[in-house]
């Protein structure tokens, strides 16, 4: 009978690496040969960094809400990325369950990129940071609630 490879996607706004675990007693190993890290930049990159404003005579000035800054977009793009990265392996059988470690908000995001197949497999979350985690002897108390390794 065929082990069952499960790869837990450890990732924040910015920074991912995925590992995997190929079933019992098998402990974590990186499932890529690489880490994934977003692009830095600043709001002022983009050339603004607050809201337009307007004006409707008799009801005084007001903003036109809140619009994606600069962090947040490429935040949201990472996100993106990453999910773009599973889907693909999800259609290449590359694993049989997904995890995902992830602070709510990149969470959301990359749960919400997910396409089909990549979804179907998603078998538990864990929603914290982690990224800061480098030793896999470390991550492993984090994740044995969702993963066997």
């Amino acid at each position: 009978m065929k082990n069952t490879t499960t790869w837990a996607l450890i990732a924040d706004g910015a920074r991912a690496h995925i590992v995997l675990s190929e079933g019992p007693d098998q402990g974590l190993r990186p499932a890529l040969d690489h880490d994934f890290a977003a692009p830095h930049g600043y709001d002022r990159d983009a050339g603004t960094d607050k809201p337009g404003r307007g004006r409707n005579p008799g009801s005084g000035g007001h903003s036109y809400g809140h619009e994606l800054t600069w962090h947040e977009y490429q935040k949201e793009r990472f996100a993106k990325d990453m999910a773009e990265v599973v889907n693909k392996a999800a259609s290449q059988n590359a694993f049989d369950k997904l995890v995902i470690a992830a602070p709510p908000k990149a969470l959301g995001d990359l749960r919400d990129h997910l396409n089909k197949p990549a979804q179907e497999r998603l078998s538990g979350e864990v929603h914290k940071d982690l990224t800061h985690i480098e030793k896999l002897s470390e991550l492993e108390p984090h994740l044995k609630d969702v993963m066997v390794f």
